[in-house]
């Protein structure tokens, strides 16, 4: 009796360890050694993969930064950073369920994802947009009546549109692809007319599209929404090590160079600009670290 005793409470407390490692992502990375970044493989020049396992893009380039900045807090003179690619649909999981402790993709941070997880500081202020291929005659919302529109399953793009007063009216097809690089074939190949998307998703794969000059960013920004960093709830002192290295990023100029280097200058695999300026939303998200959902923004 006294044995089963023992290991009932053995194993009681192995799990109250587990659990109070999975609110403390500090211990976590400190007993382990190593941290997990939450990363896309088409997320437009904010996060993307080059393939055999390497990720790259303004987020993900920043999100390794604050690893090494989370390296030095912890006196760590290594620090192994692994790469756990995620998904739309997937990453709200991963991140809730430890498989990833910080997710840097393209997240936007809504009162709806809130109630699951917690963001970071805002580092990119997004536009939803339409892009089109340049001879459809594709301009704007109007046009889209009686089209084909695809999105990414596990975003809120399509749902966007339809709350957009000028939608009102409008019929339209919609399909999902599995992700933005699939979306975007989808575009591509003509089994869609449009692609609704953040603005810097569209921007890059159109700078990795065959023929970039056959595509265009069309029309009305259908809404402003805040890209931040995701992690784990109720865990205080990871997102002020996190916030701590954004801030330190803005305020030494970093930031600005990776932005630079990412939307403004030619880019892997083609060599191709981008070509979205720093917005004066950013901007201003820079010299206000905050992190207010979109809802805010909508005021």
């Amino acid at each position: 009796m006294k044995k089963h005793l023992l290991v009932a409470a053995i194993t009681a407390l192995a799990a109250g360890s587990a659990m109070a490692q999975a609110n403390d992502t500090l211990a976590k990375i400190k007993s382990t050694g190593a941290i997990t970044l939450g990363v896309r493989e088409s997320s437009g020049a904010l996060a993307y993969t080059l393939g055999d396992g390497k990720y790259v893009g303004f987020h993900t380039e920043m999100a390794e930064r604050i690893a090494q900045d989370i390296r030095k807090q912890l006196g760590l003179s290594t620090l192994e950073v692994k790469y756990q690619p995620v998904t739309s649909q997937n990453r709200i999981p991963l991140v809730v369920n430890g498989t990833v402790d910080l997710e840097c993709g393209s997240t936007t941070n809504n009162l709806a994802r809130q109630k699951e997880v917690a963001f970071a500081d805002t580092t990119y202020v997004e536009e939803v947009r339409i892009a089109a291929k340049a001879n459809a005659g594709i301009t704007g919302i109007k046009d889209l009546n009686g089209k084909t529109i695809v999105t990414t399953t596990g975003t809120t793009s399509v749902q966007t549109l339809r709350k957009n007063k000028k939608a009102d009216g409008l019929n339209f097809k919609e399909v999902m692809g599995k992700d933005h690089a699939d979306s975007f074939l989808m575009l591509e190949t003509g089994r869609a007319d449009a692609f609704i998307m953040d603005g810097s998703i569209l921007a890059g794969n159109i700078s990795k599209a065959k023929n970039p000059k056959d595509f265009k960013i069309v029309g009305e920004v259908l809404s402003v929404e805040p890209i931040a960093c995701m992690l784990r709830k109720e865990d205080a002192a990871f997102k002020k090590a996190v916030d701590a290295s954004i801030v330190r990023q803005i305020k030494d100029g970093t930031l600005a160079k990776s932005y630079d280097k990412w939307f403004m200058q030619p880019i892997p695999p083609n060599n191709t600009k981008v070509g979205l300026p720093l917005s004066a939303a950013t901007k201003n998200a820079w010299e206000h670290p905050n992190d207010k959902p979109m809802e805010d923004y909508q005021k």
